[in-house]
């Protein structure tokens, strides 16, 4: 009796069941967006090099000395200009003793060619010369005309090379570089001298020479305007048009050469610049198109994050191009996809997420 009066002094009772249903997860609420294609347009911007449209260096075609040079550095030329003349005193010693032998072949050819007429005039007599003595001086004569053409062959060779004691400009263009001076030893490269003897570029038209990487290759085109700006000006943009594409990568920087022609009529820019240009890459297909903040990327995939049965879903793209907030993305997405707007990695794969209202 003591044990259970001392029980009930305790207020010990046995509990009841608690029939409080179970406390749910609430559902994430974010912001999200419909999925849908659209042309996307961005820009690559990339340094380039500008170089003279043509440039060529000007050697001493034969071994002389420099007799005397009519331009200098910054000289303004046109085509067929002269630029510098060489002596080479043994050459015209040379073409002498070549115009003699001309000369001497050229009697010996006119006498056996006398000497045939005569006979052949006399051979319509018949019996007055023999075939044989007719054959033998037509044979003669032929042989001396062989060594006069031989000899002619000679003068002019030695009469053009003396014509190269003359340099003269193959085009227009401004002298870069001037290397010897007057009385100087110069000759073919590797021979005479070590340096040209000028420099020439076409400055008036320029190239504008980029490197394109690989990753977009794709969306060059011919004929596309682009613009560029050069350090020395950096407030001034110049335009220009692609004009050639190599069609093939560099093997070592796999890019892609393409050049711009750029007029450069007052002579502002310069060979040699560095430019910073600005390539339009316009796709003409459409793609999907996304925020930025839309895709995730993580040390493991990059992702979106899509709404499927009222759960998140993790679903691998592979990024395109960027360009002001927007990012092409490219996986096994369909157009009215909804995505979350701004995802990252701890919208967990399954958990539940709502539209923010």
């Amino acid at each position: 009796m003591f044990a259970a009066v001392l029980l009930a002094g305790c207020g010990v009772s046995q509990s009841k069941p608690d029939n409080k249903p179970a406390e749910t997860v609430a559902a994430n609420a974010v912001s999200m967006f419909t999925l849908k294609k659209d042309v996307f347009s961005a820009s690559l911007r990339i340094p380039g090099e500008l170089v003279a449209y043509q440039q060529v260096d000007l050697y001493a075609k034969v071994n002389s000395f420099v007799k005397k040079l009519y331009v200098d550095v910054g000289s303004n030329v046109s085509a067929g200009q002269l630029l510098a003349t060489m002596e080479a005193p043994e050459m015209n010693a040379q073409l002498a003793g070549a115009e003699s032998r001309l000369r001497s072949q050229e009697a010996v050819y006119l006498a056996s060619k006398a000497n045939y007429d005569r006979l052949y005039q006399t051979s319509q007599t018949p019996g007055t010369v023999s075939q044989n003595d007719l054959d033998l001086a037509f044979a003669k004569q032929q042989s001396d005309y062989a060594q006069q053409e031989a000899a002619k062959a000679a003068y002019r060779e030695i009469a053009d090379t003396r014509n190269y004691l003359e340099i003269r400009a193959p085009f227009d263009g401004v002298i870069s570089t001037r290397n010897v001076s007057a009385g100087a030893y110069v000759g073919p490269s590797g021979k005479g001298s070590e340096f040209p003897l000028f420099s020439l570029q076409q400055q008036r038209k320029l190239r504008l020479v980029v490197a394109v990487p690989e990753a977009y290759t794709a969306y060059l085109a011919g004929e596309k305007a682009i613009s560029f700006t050069v350090r020395s000006m950096p407030g001034r943009a110049f335009n220009g048009t692609i004009n050639r594409l190599s069609g093939a990568l560099d093997s070592r920087l796999r890019s892609q050469r393409i050049e711009m022609d750029v007029q450069n009529n007052d002579k502002t820019l310069l060979p040699g610049m560095v430019a910073e240009v600005n390539i339009p890459l316009n796709n003409k297909d459409s793609v999907f198109v996304v925020p930025t903040t839309a895709v995730v990327s993580s040390t493991e995939k990059v992702f979106v994050v899509r709404l499927k049965n009222g759960t998140a879903e993790w679903v691998n793209v592979r990024r395109g191009r960027d360009a002001e907030g927007k990012t092409e993305i490219f996986g096994d997405l369909e157009a009215g996809d909804i995505l979350v707007e701004r995802a990252n990695d701890e919208i967990r794969n399954g958990s539940k997420i709502t539209q923010k209202k």
